[in-house]
Order: structure tokens, then C-alpha cells, then sequence
């Protein structure tokens, strides 16, 4: 990874090297997760004795996870085959082992929450089944001592009004699929990136923020739009059906770079901001040469609702209840991994042109399954979107030792929106119904020691 590189070709062949037979692909998915002080809903700090570290330490000396610390931190876990990293504002995320079947990632799921709400109640913490902080304010959330956040924070400041939201109060679940050559993963980039107006419709789970309702089903999802535009939303070439490696390679070497990582330490790049990939590469910077690994790195710092690395992978939808956390890599395997299901959920979305499908995205946003796509209500698509997952999942005959296949992990996400919910329509009634605009209640709710796992 320390190759230097030279010109596009060698970018190119990044993307190339991940090509796999169909045999060999997996799932990876990556799960943030809210974590409030039970007493009051505010967000968990970092440090001190009943903070996220104080988490970290404890399924350290009880599971056997490997620390890894920045300046005598402990910022990360990690095991052979998953990891545990802590985001800006303290979100906690699993990303999980690359998974052949979702019975295995349930398996590796429902393990990880029961360790992590045991080690949560012991420092009175609750990790919530929400998309976002629902109390604390950007001020009042601590800042992860991450010398990568510590770059990125203020510049997300000058970019957009609201990235700095984005990095500490947000949380999101991802999955990553694996692709059989340019061809396969520009036709899963431009189908993943076709059907973001339905993923954030069905996934919408972020509708309370600073302490009350924010008028949102996805207000994680309308952050993005204003975060930082050289980097974000759905890049339009990316729908084209002629779209290659060679054109991600050019977006991406005309986004600002934030950082160099050398001997372990970054190298801050945003002042003054500008120097592109693309001039890193030709010029150089500072005595440095462009390689490999700083082209991996680089690629990390690009937050398009789907990104390519060596792999697809989907940053779409809001961090889900625990029951329904599974149903997005479900949804996804059972769509990008059958090429009939991969052309019957483009034919949902392909007519809309690109103002109309950035108009739809943000009635998404605001109205979730409600949403409008011309004379159709988005819910009515996003149904069947579901029902194609599911066929999908059905064919591949991956069954548990219950003799049941993975289209069980979308049963709940298709039953709320057979009838027209979201989990932030829910939220929504209950926080103005039953909760009552209590704290308490709310936590208590949505908490993973009250929700069933899967």
C-alpha cells in the first residue's frame, strides 16, 4: 500500500483489485449505535468513569478485544475478525466480520448488544435504538481526542451548516457488497445509488434532536445535504449506465483532501483547504509523494450516500431499533446479489430525472414512507422494493438450523411499512402520545434493554 502512484490507471487499478468470483462474496456491515446516561437521555461522554472509554475498558477486560489507542486513549477494539470504533460524538459501531449469510451477522449482532448494554448498565449508560442524539446539543457532546476529528470538525464548520451535527450526533447502519468486476460494481454503484429515495422512506428513525421533535422522519439524512458538497449526496454521473472506474477515479481526485497519515501521525490539509487528490498526486506536498495507501485513506473522507472502495458499500440508512438493524444488509444482499432482483429494483426508480430525484430524496427526509414520486407515494414503492429483497433472499436458499432463510430479517421492516410506518413515525405518535414529552419515557422505550434483539 506504500506504492506510489503516479497517474489515474494506477487509482484504477485500486478499484480492479477488488473484484471477486460470486463464490467468494460476503456482507459487511457496520452498525453505530447511540449511547445516552440512562438518568437523563444526554449524550454519553467520551472520558471519565461513566463514559464510552469506561465502556471500551470493560469489554476489554471481560471479552478479550484487543485495545487501540491514540496518545494513551482507548479509541477502537478489535478481534480478528470485526472491530469496535467510537465515532466523533461518542456513537459506538460494530463493524462486523464479512459475513457469508446475515445468520451469521445475527449471530455476531445479537452477542455484540448483549455485551455492550451489560458493560453499558454497569456506568449507567443506554444505548438507544435511534438515528440520532435525541437531547444534547453539538456544544454539550464531547469530541472524541481523535487527531482525524480534530481536523475534519472545524473545517466541517466552513464547508456546511450542518456537518459538525453530523459528526456528533448522527448514527447510521451500512452494508458492504462485494462485486465481480467494473462492470457488476458500476451496476450495484448505480442501482444502491437509484434506490436511496426508499432506503431513507423506509429506514427514517431520526426525528427528535436538541430535546424535542426537529420536523423530520430523517434528519440524519437532511444533515447530509448540507455537510460538505464536494464530498456528499449522489454524485449525477454515477446514474449513467455507462459509468466506469475510471469516472469515480476523476470525482474523487478532484475532492479537497483532509489529511496525510505519516508514521502514524496526520498531517492536517484543510489550511488552506484546496489541495485536491489530483494536484497531490502530480505535485506532490511538502516533500510528499502520493501512494497507495494514501489513495485508500483519501477514499475514506468521501461521504456519498454509496461510495466505492474495494467494495460497494451503503451509508444511506438511519441506525435502526435492534430488531430491524439487520433488515438493511438483508435488503441489499437480497437485491445487489441476483441480477433479476438487481433490474426489477432499478426499474422502480429509473425514470425519475436527476432534480426529481433529489426532490424526492428530500420528501423522504421530511415525510418519509409519505413522500411523493410524482403520483406515487414512495411507501407503495419502498413496499415493493421490500418484496423483491425478499425473493431475492428466498432464492438463495441460505437457511438457519431452523430451516428458515434470510428474508426473516426484513419481516419486521415489511410489516411497518405494509402498514405506512417508520420507526420515526412511531417515535413521532409516541413522544407526542404516551411518552408525553417525557425523557424518561422516551429512553426507557427505545432502549436496547427493552427491545427485543432481532
Amino acid at each position: 500500500m506504500n506504492d506510489l502512484v503516479e497517474k489515474k490507471e494506477d487509482l484504477i487499478r485500486y478499484f480492479t483489485a477488488g473484484s471477486k468470483p460470486p463464490a467468494d462474496w460476503r456482507v459487511g456491515s457496520e452498525y453505530e449505535k447511540i449511547a445516552v446516561a440512562e438518568r437523563d437521555g444526554r449524550a454519553l461522554p467520551f472520558s471519565g468513569p461513566n463514559g464510552v472509554e469506561a465502556i471500551l475498558k470493560l469489554l476489554v477486560e471481560r471479552h478479550g478485544y484487543q485495545p487501540e489507542e491514540e496518545r494513551g486513549r482507548i479509541l477502537a477494539l478489535r478481534t480478528d475478525r470485526a472491530s469496535i470504533t467510537i465515532e466523533p460524538g461518542g456513537q459506538i459501531e460494530l463493524s462486523g466480520e464479512q459475513c457469508e449469510t446475515i445468520h451469521c451477522a445475527y449471530r455476531e449482532f445479537s452477542e455484540h448488544i448483549k455485551q455492550l448494554t451489560e458493560a453499558g448498565r454497569e456506568v449507567g449508560a443506554a444505548i438507544l435504538g435511534l438515528g440520532m442524539q435525541p437531547i444534547s446539543r453539538i456544544d454539550e457532546i464531547e469530541l472524541l481526542p481523535k487527531a482525524r476529528y480534530h481536523i475534519m470538525y472545524p473545517y466541517m464548520a466552513r464547508m456546511g451548516s450542518l456537518g459538525q451535527r453530523m459528526m456528533k450526533q448522527t448514527a447510521g447502519v451500512q452494508a458492504n457488497l462485494d462485486y465481480r468486476d467494473e462492470a457488476d460494481a458500476m451496476r450495484k454503484l448505480r442501482v444502491s445509488m437509484g434506490i436511496v429515495p426508499l432506503l431513507y422512506a423506509i429506514f427514517a428513525n431520526s426525528p427528535l434532536s436538541d430535546g424535542g421533535l426537529n420536523g423530520y422522519q430523517s434528519y440524519r439524512g437532511h444533515i447530509w445535504t448540507d455537510t460538505d458538497r464536494d464530498r456528499c449526496g449522489i454524485p449525477e454521473f454515477t446514474l449513467r449506465e455507462d459509468a466506469s472506474f475510471a469516472d469515480y477515479a476523476e470525482y474523487a481526485l478532484d475532492v479537497p483532501m483532509y489529511f496525510l497519515i505519516r508514521h502514524h501521525e496526520y498531517i492536517d490539509l484543510t489550511r488552506p483547504p484546496g489541495i485536491t487528490f489530483r494536484k497531490y498526486m502530480n505535485e506532490g506536498w511538502n516533500g510528499q509523494r502520493a501512494t497507495l495507501e494514501d489513495w485508500a485513506n483519501h477514499l475514506t473522507t468521501i461521504f456519498t450516500e454509496v461510495r466505492l472502495k474495494r467494495y460497494i458499500e451503503v451509508r444511506t440508512a438511519d441506525s435502526q431499533p435492534p430488531a430491524m438493524m439487520l433488515a438493511l444488509p438483508a435488503l441489499l444482499k437480497g437485491i445487489l446479489y441476483n441480477d433479476d432482483c438487481m433490474d426489477a429494483a432499478w426499474d422502480l426508480v429509473k425514470r425519475w430525472s436527476y432534480p426529481e430525484r433529489l426532490e424526492i430524496i428530500a420528501g423522504a427526509h421530511r415525510g418519509g414512507l409519505e413522500a411523493r414520486a410524482g403520483r406515487i407515494r414512495v411507501g407503495e414503492l419502498a413496499g415493493e422494493l421490500l418484496t423483491i429483497a425478499a425473493q431475492g433472499l428466498k432464492r438463495a436458499r441460505a437457511l438457519n438450523e431452523r430451516g428458515e432463510d434470510e428474508s426473516i430479517y426484513l419481516a419486521r421492516t415489511q410489516e411497518m411499512v405494509r402498514a405506512g410506518l417508520t420507526p420515526a413515525s412511531v417515535t413521532i405518535a409516541r413522544w407526542k402520545g404516551q411518552w408525553n414529552y417525557d425523557v424518561a419515557r422516551m429512553v426507557r422505550a427505545t432502549s436496547y434493554e427493552t427491545e427485543a434483539a432481532v
